[in-house]
């Protein structure tokens, strides 16, 4: 079996917090948007999708048991941009081969950003 398009369902409380956070922090473009749902462009074929939990079937998690773990190019310059633009980020460390923060969207959901060490 082949996987030609990836998208990852967050089911949300805080739905247009969320939304907007992804919106101005990360600067993901929309591509399919409507009154409850929208889905963002991540890259390549890579998607994540904001649902609001309070018109879907599927309840909200509250961030539990949920990290978007997603490499950046630049693991300091991303830790930088994020922790100036306001939010509350993890500090920088060494782990899994590689160097990495972590921070949390509105629902909860924990974000991991990393980059492999140099070898």
């Amino acid at each position: 079996m082949r996987i030609n398009r990836t998208n990852t369902i967050l089911y949300c409380r805080n739905w247009s917090d969320t939304v907007a956070f992804y919106q101005h922090y990360f600067g993901f473009t929309v591509t399919y948007e409507t009154d409850w749902f929208v889905e963002f462009h991540l890259s390549h074929d890579t998607y994540l999708s904001i649902a609001n939990a309070s018109r879907a079937t599927i309840e909200s998690v509250e961030g539990q048991g949920i990290t978007l773990s997603w490499q950046v190019a630049d693991v300091h310059e991303a830790h930088t941009q994020l922790q100036q633009a306001g939010l509350e980020v993890s500090k920088l460390q060494k782990k899994w081969g590689a160097l990495l923060f972590y921070l949390h969207d509105p629902e909860g959901h924990r974000i991991e950003l990393w980059q492999p060490l140099s070898a």
